[in-house]
């Protein structure tokens, strides 16, 4: 059994994928009882009773630290709900958003297995708002998968899944090509196996490909990494040392340009938002953008800053949501 875990509900581990319990359900061949493609809507699966969070609820509102945003909010239009979304990827022009999206952050992932709305979702921007998101189905009807942590390069993307006929979590890409996302396939024992590639990002030019990992060599739990693509073959990664620490880093986002890179890490008690500046070839000092249970950041190429928020209440975590804080 593969060793390594990607969170898909972000960087305090909300829900995490239980590795063993799904590779037993998995390796089974079971399939539940429901239509191919299942159209149930998020919010038929969000538990009655569950109360949205805003910003006067919240009991930890984000911090920005740069005067160089205006103050954090949620991401306007239909994208948070009362359930989770989590672990957005904006896309460079701003006019798409996907994230991974569960009705109850307390349920445990065996059980979203099943739910037929956990998973990536997508919303696209039509000029005047966000349009009501979308499931993006990345298995074939009637199969199980969970989906999640998804990045997106051009007509490319990468994903964590749960899926049969794996053991654990890997890393799949998909190809969109007839307005659908298709052709998903594994990524390789190379990078799911011998790297341990966690929860990544791939430079502008795709030749670059930045992750998290607690493979061998790593200071912390969690180090940022980068491989270089060669001939086709992705090479031994080096560890980002500038950047890492005793703590946790992960969850990178490296700008079109390549001179910035963003990271989850602890400050405080609770995952924040950092990031470096690249300074004559060498990443300079992390400095600390957002705190208080902010994480996974994104960005367009305006330079507005995606990331998640989690609601936090008797020390759990009830609900996240997608926030934005505006380049001024």
């Amino acid at each position: 059994m593969r060793k390594r875990t990607i969170l898909l509900l972000a960087a305090v581990g909300a829900v995490a994928i239980s590795i063993t319990f799904i590779g037993l359900i998995l390796s089974t061949g079971f399939v539940p009882e429901s239509d191919p493609y299942p159209d149930t809507t998020r919010a038929e699966a969000i538990p009655e009773g569950a109360v949205k969070m805003t910003p006067e609820t919240d009991l930890y509102p984000p911090v920005l630290h740069l005067d160089l945003w205006h103050d954090p909010v949620p991401l306007e239009g239909p994208i948070n709900t009362a359930g989770a979304e989590d672990s957005a990827f904006i896309t460079p022009d701003g006019e798409t958003i996907y994230f991974f999206f569960t009705p109850n952050a307390s349920v445990p992932a065996n059980e979203q297995l099943f739910d037929e709305v956990t998973g990536i979702w997508r919303s696209d921007w039509n000029g005047t708002g966000w349009e009501e998101p979308t499931r993006v189905w990345l298995q074939n009807p009637g199969r199980l998968a969970l989906d999640g942590a998804p990045f997106v390069l051009d007509d490319a993307m990468w994903f964590a899944s749960a899926r049969e006929g794996y053991t654990g979590v890997n890393l799949f890409t998909a190809s969109y090509h007839d307005q659908v996302w298709r052709d998903w396939t594994y990524a390789g024992d190379l990078l799911n196996d011998e790297y341990q590639v966690g929860e990544m990002h791939l430079s502008a030019d795709g030749a670059e490909l930045y992750f998290h990992s607690d493979r061998p060599g790593a200071m912390g739990q969690y180090d940022l990494w980068v491989s270089q693509l060669q001939d086709g073959v992705w090479q031994a990664p080096v560890n980002l040392a500038p950047l890492n620490t005793a703590d946790s880093e992960g969850w990178p986002f490296l700008s079109e340009d390549g001179q910035e890179i963003w990271f989850t890490r602890t400050y405080m008690g609770s995952p924040s938002v950092w990031r470096s500046i690249m300074d004559d070839g060498t990443w300079g000092a992390p400095e600390l953008v957002l705190s208080s249970f902010a994480a996974e950041p994104t960005l367009d190429r305006e330079g507005n800053l995606y990331f998640i928020h989690h609601f936090v209440v008797d020390g759990s975590i009830i609900e996240a949501d997608v926030y934005v804080a505006y380049r001024k």
